[in-house]
């Protein structure tokens, strides 16, 4: 008879040593019962719980070419740890005149033969069961210790001699300005070329690719979140990424996730993932069509009306008019005497509200002080347990983040001179709107967001290169009533959350009568 060997092996712990054994105690029996072997097939590294596996999905190929007899195994678990797989492919083996053979389990061909291997079947997959079940426990417990639990290190990590997960002090900082980059604007293709010009690589050893960095920009390791399975530890791992960057990023990936059109639309939509609708909030999204005569027509449409739904009230608009209306407003900040005087009047004004945010981080600071200085008192008196230092270490750790947050609080609330902002802003009067390009760079550099109405336009305005993101709850809320001149552009600058924005008012043509062509 002609036989063929079957060996295997589940797991990279395991080696090419247990193969040798098997083909050798296989072979062994081969001779023993005059069996010609005609080839091997051999998995290394897979589980038999599935039937996912190369050489034995060829080795059920081949029986249909009625080669050999019989496969030989060094136990039945070689062959599967599956029950239905099991019987499954040794009806489909059986079906080619091939039997399936254990060259260390004796198992007679009558009818107990049949119940014999039925129960060495069901304990292998119960073997496998168990211990899936003894590992999960043992990788579980090693999680509640933030151990690590095997797979790929993210980039930024290293793993000490007690399996903790420690700061790659190489490859962190790469790791926290990709982040910044991303946050400043910087598209994840831009990111990805430029760690690999760093020679830094993914989790895997490979190069950075798109996937690879939108993997690590959304992984919660980098603010220290340790997780397995259901076990979450909060500050399990030391963080590379302050947790409200982290927050930050993670809203502009769904931003530029939601909108789709820039990757799409053929000619490029200027102020797409910067223009809103003050309705719903929701982006306005760029949209083509043709017209009655055949001519294309572009739009600006909310997002909540896509496809046609019809979920808000906001106007679709044309695209050639409404990026016009809007720059040429932008265009005036630098253009006109009078608006740059009124934009310098206004960052004088901003800067003069009290920075809000310090003092109430210096309160806090206070009373952390005071606990610190309490519990110093309580230990000074004999009163010292574990959780008296546990107590302390918590209020330390406070003590340095609220001292660090009040320090860049003080550093963004660097003062700017009147003169200073017209200066900065007289050096764009030649930059002018004539191409693509210099209209990128006025946006990029002006615009933080545009909200749309049916009939009036927002458009918010970078004032620093900290300028915080502009919701919809700010437009809403936005201040008219600015107790400062502001020349000729007196009712159409507001006040924005810590910024400010100029406000359009139009009456929409209607782009499909003579009259409306004239208006436009």
């Amino acid at each position: 008879m002609k036989a063929v060997i079957y060996a295997r092996y589940s797991s990279d712990n395991q080696r090419e040593e247990s193969i040798e054994g098997q083909l050798r105690e296989c072979t062994a029996y081969a001779e023993k019962n005059g069996f010609t072997v005609l080839r091997h097939y051999i998995d290394r590294a897979f589980s038999a719980k599935t039937d996912n596996r190369p050489e034995f999905q060829n080795m059920i190929k081949d029986s249909n070419k009625k080669l050999f007899d019989v496969v030989i195994v060094w136990k039945l678990d070689r062959f599967s740890r599956n029950r239905y797989d099991s019987a499954r492919y040794k009806a489909a083996l059986k079906k080619n005149g091939v039997k399936v053979i254990s060259a260390t389990e004796v198992i007679s061909t009558g009818a107990e033969g049949i119940i014999l291997e039925s129960v060495l079947e069901g304990y292998a997959e119960y073997y496998s069961a168990d211990l899936s079940e003894k590992v999960i426990r043992g990788m579980t417990e090693n999680a509640l210790k933030c151990k690590y639990n095997g797979g790929h290190v993210p980039t930024g990590y290293i793993v000490d001699n007690e399996q903790h997960f420690q700061i790659d002090v190489t490859t962190a900082p790469f790791v926290l300005e990709a982040f910044q980059r991303y946050d400043k604007g910087e598209n994840i293709t831009s990111i990805a070329k430029w760690l690999n010009s760093q020679g830094i690589v993914n989790k895997t050893g490979g190069e950075f690719s798109y996937e690879s960095v939108k993997r690590m920009l959304k992984n919660r390791r980098y603010i220290g979140e340790f997780k397995f399975r259901e076990t979450i530890i909060a500050d399990g791992i030391p963080p590379i990424v302050p947790k409200d960057l982290f927050d930050n990023v993670q809203i502009k990936l769904h931003k530029n996730y939601k909108a789709a059109a820039r990757g799409k639309a053929t000619e490029e939509f200027l102020f797409t993932t910067k223009i809103f609708c003050s309705y719903c909030g929701e982006y306005l999204c760029g949209e083509s069509g043709k017209s009655h005569t055949g001519q294309i027509l572009k739009y600006y449409k909310c997002a909540s009306n896509k496809k046609g739904r019809k979920k808000c009230p906001s106007k679709t608009l044309r695209k050639e008019w409404l990026e016009n209306i809007i720059l040429d407003e932008i265009s005036k900040i630098i253009e006109t005497d009078s608006m740059i005087e009124a934009v310098a009047s206004m960052v004088m004004y901003i800067q003069s509200q009290e920075n809000s945010k310090i003092p109430l981080l210096e309160r806090q600071l206070k009373e952390v002080d005071k606990s610190i200085n309490n519990l110093l008192d309580a230990i000074q008196m004999g009163i010292f347990t574990k959780s008296t230092k546990t107590r302390l270490d918590d209020l330390e750790k406070s003590k340095e983040e609220l001292e660090v947050l009040i320090q860049n609080e003080s550093l963004l609330n660097k003062r700017l001179s009147y003169q200073q902002v017209v200066d900065w802003l007289l050096k764009f009067r030649n930059i002018g709107i004539n191409n693509e390009e210099s209209k990128k760079a006025l946006i990029n550099i002006f615009v933080n967001s545009i909200y749309v109405y049916n009939e009036k336009i927002i458009i918010n305005i970078n004032y620093c290169d900290y300028s915080m993101s502009v919701e919809l709850s700010d437009v809403q809320n936005m201040k008219t009533d600015i107790p400062i001149h502001l020349g000729v552009i007196d009712s159409k600058i507001v006040q924005i959350g810590e910024g400010f924005a100029f406000v359009i008012d139009y009456i929409y043509p209607n782009f499909n009568s003579k009259k409306g062509k004239q208006r436009a």
